[in-house]
């Protein structure tokens, strides 16, 4: 069943939680920023030439490296979602009150603002927006979207969420970096590759194209919340509880 819970407003205003808030803040802000600045990059070292094989790499790998980043200084404190989709899994499978994650939420949307108008700011370029490749049809790029972000929550539950990960979890944020970049290369030609309404969300604001924005909104968190259900609740809500005199690690 799946385990959601509301919360109360006394934990999620505790001074913990409003530092978890700051944490998702700062470390979308980084995420965004390296991800939508790499975007921005290659236009101005390519003169805004259409996006080549190359471009496509390097741009996956700038976000494979900077969600690394961002989960490790934000793991500790937050547990590095940086996603709404990632906290919307999470709370599906009761690892997050529903108060708390959509106070994240906020957190993580205004960071991706920020991050995009800083970029706005320092580069004076406009800011690419996500959007589907000429033959791509909506449908088609929410189903895209699904995939590769319930591979993404499905990464995030097995290294950082699932209690039996052990030593695992301590790569958990490369592995999540990593799928987000081998994710990137196979769906950005087709829907971008989004995995994370956050970071479509903020491009979109800052650059007044809201085009197809509801795909990145749909497809993450029906791809999220999957895997939530999946491994969430159907893995992990499987375990047997330890018996009282047995230790696990």
């Amino acid at each position: 069943m799946v385990k959601i819970a509301v919360g109360t407003f006394d934990d999620s205003f505790s001074v913990a939680s409003l530092k978890a808030y700051l944490s998702e803040f700062i470390a979308t802000l980084l995420f965004v920023f390296a991800g939508v600045g790499s975007a921005i990059a290659y236009n101005e070292l390519t003169k805004d030439a259409a996006l080549d094989a190359p471009g496509l790499v390097a741009i996956a790998i700038a976000h494979a490296f900077a969600l690394f980043v961002g989960v490790s200084v934000a793991a500790n404190i937050s547990g590095g979602h940086l996603n709404p989709a990632v906290t919307f899994g999470l709370a599906i499978g009761g690892n997050i009150t529903l108060i708390t994650g959509f106070l994240y939420w906020i957190a993580q949307l205004l960071g991706s603002i920020v991050a995009c108008l800083l970029l706005n700011l320092v580069t004076a370029k406009s800011i690419p927006t996500h959007g589907l490749a000429s033959g791509v049809n909506a449908f088609q790029g929410v189903v895209f979207e699904i995939i590769v972000t319930y591979a993404l929550v499905y990464t995030v539950y097995a290294t950082a969420a699932d209690p039996k990960k052990g030593s695992l979890g301590t790569i958990a944020p490369i592995a999540i970096g990593f799928i987000v970049g081998a994710n990137i290369l196979a769906a950005g030609p087709f829907s971008g590759g989004s995995m994370n309404p956050a970071r479509s969300f903020g491009p979109a604001v800052v650059s007044g194209n809201f085009d197809y924005i509801w795909i990145y909104w749909v497809g993450p968190l029906i791809g999220g919340g999957l895997a939530g259900l999946v491994y969430g609740d159907i893995f992990i809500g499987s375990y047997a509880p330890a018996p009282a005199t047995e230790t696990y690690p």
